[in-house]
């Protein structure tokens, strides 16, 4: 259990809630004049839990027997937990738990049903408007991603993914018609989630199949396909401060937290590495520039990355207002990995801390790093910070009384509210609010899985598609309330 340092205090209109994603969560994936996305083609794989090589691979192969997959074919982001005909219901919930915030994402191709469409698609317009009006009209914000890990499937088919400059003008295209004609709804906006991640899984966040780039270094096109992204980022901020003037646009990162394994500088020098990494695309939307690190890095593996012109000023005009992160676990690291035990993560494996529980799934909990992370983030960008994912998966049993008993969840809970509260009254870090992610069960992103389940809400589905979208609101869902009717004050409960 994490021990406080000092009392637990939240400052007066801290924002809690919870998050979920478009294609997690929605299903429909062929209604309301939806186009495909590169989540609708996703299967889902018997393969272990730490195997992220498996998981992630998607080759053209893939991507045909997935165009040619009849109705029995398991691709569960097709059917996600059908919020999309459930989401009164759901929100109902929510504003049950007492929540101020809920963090969505717009499917993009809802939107347009091809990106180069001239016209939006009126019927995708009009599902997101109610859902905003319906969280207005419980008293929830929401915030919302533009695009969260999942590509418009034409980007693939027809462009290169990310890679195409062309997607920059698509994207901001698109943007603008959000802002247009939901920021009378959204005053909270993130432009790309865990922007970091295309290195880990280049299809989801940025449309990129490695066997469609022959004779090309797969690393190099990425670099590109992020500088595209971080261009058109800019614009969208920009352009929302325009035409949304009250609206504020963050950035969206995975907050890795790696520990060196030993006190030998070897260790210590193989964290810091690794921690530049994590944090060189938020560097540029914070600061509004590349880092010199970065852009040595490109030049030391000898990559052409092309920048037009032009893109110097865009970046340094559409700087963000906040930053915004995901923080599940920690890791450890090593100059030499040789012989040491390994453990997944988010979409990652690091060197296993011994000092640390681990989740069924090998992460490691660790509510002190996420102390440490806020404390990082905010010495490194002085801007506001939200936490809008963090959470625990786990397998949850319907038990004979037909309720789902979680003590490990609100006992994970709790333990991350002390940790916030200190960062906030010890370190004096500027947070802004709390969404745990998955707040109710859904399609879990790393794996496919329904059994991976995070939320406060049982959903009865299972990883095969078997079941009746029947929720059941689990211990922890009561216990979130308490948490957000004291403000952070009152974590007590009986396991």
């Amino acid at each position: 259990m994490y021990q406080n340092v000092s009392p637990l205090h939240f400052p007066n209109g801290f924002m809690w809630g919870g998050a979920t994603a478009a294609n997690q969560v929605e299903g429909a994936w062929n209604e309301g004049g939806k186009g495909m996305t590169v989540q609708d083609c996703l299967p889902y794989r018997e393969v272990g839990v730490a195997d992220f090589t498996k998981q992630f691979a998607f080759s053209s192969q893939d991507l045909e027997e997935a165009l040619a997959a009849g109705e029995d074919a398991n691709y569960p982001k097709r059917r996600a937990i059908d919020f999309y005909h459930h989401y009164k219901e759901d929100i109902a919930s929510f504003a049950e738990m007492g929540y101020k915030v809920l963090r969505v994402s717009i499917c993009w191709s809802r939107i347009y049903t091809d990106p180069r469409d001239p016209e939006p698609n009126e019927e995708g317009i009009a599902y997101y408007e109610d859902m905003f009006r319906e969280l207005r009209a419980h008293g929830i914000e929401p915030l919302v991603t533009l695009s969260h890990y999942d590509p418009p499937l034409a980007l693939v088919t027809d462009y290169q993914g990310w890679y195409s400059r062309e997607c920059i003008d698509l994207f901001v295209k698109y943007a603008r018609t959000c802002f247009e004609r939901f920021g009378r709804y959204v005053k909270y906006w993130l432009t790309f989630n865990e922007v970091d991640a295309m290195l880990r899984h280049a299809v989801t966040s940025g449309g990129l199949i490695e066997d469609r780039f022959p004779g090309m270094e797969f690393e190099e096109v990425i670099y590109q396909a992020m500088h595209h992204q971080m261009v058109a980022s800019a614009k969208a901020v920009k352009l929302c401060h325009e035409l949304v003037p009250d609206a504020q646009v963050g950035c969206m990162m995975t907050k890795l937290m790696f520990y060196p394994y030993t006190c030998k500088p070897e260790d210590n020098l193989a964290t810091q590495q690794r921690m530049r990494s994590i944090y060189r695309y938020v560097d540029i939307q914070v600061l509004g520039e590349y880092p010199r690190y970065l852009l040595t890095e490109i030049e030391r593996k000898g990559y052409e990355v092309e920048m037009r012109p032009e893109d110097t000023r865009i970046l340094r005009e559409g700087t963000v207002d906040f930053v915004s992160f995901s923080y599940y676990m920690t890791s450890c690291m090593a100059g030499d990995t040789t012989g040491l035990d390994m453990a997944p993560g988010n979409t990652v494996n690091g060197v296993k801390n011994p000092h640390l529980p681990s989740s069924e799934w090998g992460w490691q909990t660790d509510p002190t790093g996420l102390r440490i992370s806020l404390v990082e983030l905010y010495d490194r960008y002085r801007k506001p910070l939200f936490i809008v994912e963090n959470g625990l998966g786990a397998k949850d049993v319907v038990s004979e009384d037909g309720c789902v008993h979680d003590p490990y969840r609100m006992e994970y809970l709790a333990d991350h509210v002390r940790a916030m509260s200190d960062a906030i009254n010890v370190d004096g870090v500027d947070l802004i609010g709390y969404t745990w992610w998955g707040c109710i069960d859904l399609v879990s992103e790393s794996t496919r899985q329904m059994s991976k389940r995070y939320g406060f809400i049982y959903v009865d589905m299972d990883d095969y598609g078997n079941g009746t979208f029947k929720r059941i609101k689990k211990d922890s869902f009561n216990y979130y309330k308490q948490v957000i009717e004291s403000n952070g004050e009152n974590l007590s409960f009986e396991a």
